[in-house]
Formats: C-alpha cells, sequence, structure tokens
C-alpha cells in the first residue's frame, strides 16, 4: 500500500477511537458509534467503517461529559496513553461540576460531628420535638 500524505491520511473513525484511547476496545467504539454517540464536524454518524481525515471535530458523548476532539494525527497501532495523547487536540470547555464538587468536598471536611447521638441526646432531641409542634 502507498503511503499517503499527512493532509490524505484517513483511518476508521472505530479504530482510531481505539488507537486515541477514548475507548477500551474498538468493540465499545463500534457501539457508541451505531448509538450515535459520535459526531463528525457536528454531523451524527452511525457506520462504525467512516473515514475520518485530520482536522476533523469529534464530539463524543460518554457517560457523564461530553468530549469535544480535534483530529490531528493517525497511528498505526495502538500505542501507551502518551502517544495516544498526541493524536488530538481536546477542545472540551473546563468542567464547572468537579470544580463543585471540590468546593462541597472541602466544607464537608469542615464540618466535624462526634458521631451517633447518645441515647440522653435523643431523648433531648425528641423532646425538643415534641415541645415545638405543641
Amino acid at each position: 500500500m502507498t503511503e499517503q500524505p499527512p493532509s490524505r491520511q484517513t483511518q476508521r473513525i472505530d479504530k482510531w477511537l481505539w488507537h486515541a484511547r477514548i475507548f477500551k476496545t474498538r468493540s465499545i467504539a463500534q457501539k457508541q458509534i451505531t448509538t450515535g454517540k459520535i459526531r463528525v464536524d457536528k454531523e451524527k454518524i452511525s457506520n462504525c467503517s467512516r473515514k475520518i481525515i485530520a482536522s476533523n471535530v469529534l464530539t463524543i458523548t460518554l457517560q457523564r461529559d461530553i468530549k469535544i476532539i480535534e483530529v490531528i494525527g493517525f497511528a498505526k497501532k495502538r500505542g501507551p496513553y502518551s502517544d495516544a495523547q498526541l493524536l488530538y487536540n481536546d477542545l472540551s470547555p473546563p468542567k464547572l461540576e468537579k470544580q463543585k464538587q471540590e468546593q462541597t468536598k472541602e466544607s464537608m471536611s469542615r464540618i466535624q460531628s462526634d458521631g451517633r447521638p447518645t441515647k440522653h441526646q435523643r431523648k433531648q432531641i425528641v423532646a425538643m420535638k415534641r415541645n415545638s409542634s405543641e
């Protein structure tokens, strides 16, 4: 097979998603494509054999996240994560939910409790509730 110039290289999308380590297995990538959770340049695709080129923008819907990825290059075989990161440019916006979760974790760590109330404390709580309802 002749080597194509870098601007004309193409690769199947399921294979590229697996090489780029977006999905753990190629069959998972194929399932995500056929269920319509992958878009190429804002166009929903359902064909696993769809060829992609460099500069395509992929929108990938994951469980609790949406990734926007620009294809930069291709690989002949699946390599380590550090090599896979060189295949794409992540255009996803920063995650605000993680920041909120970290803030709530910090505030929860500041609240210290003595654990469960003792029997005496529970009786006092019950008495206060009775008095407030009367």
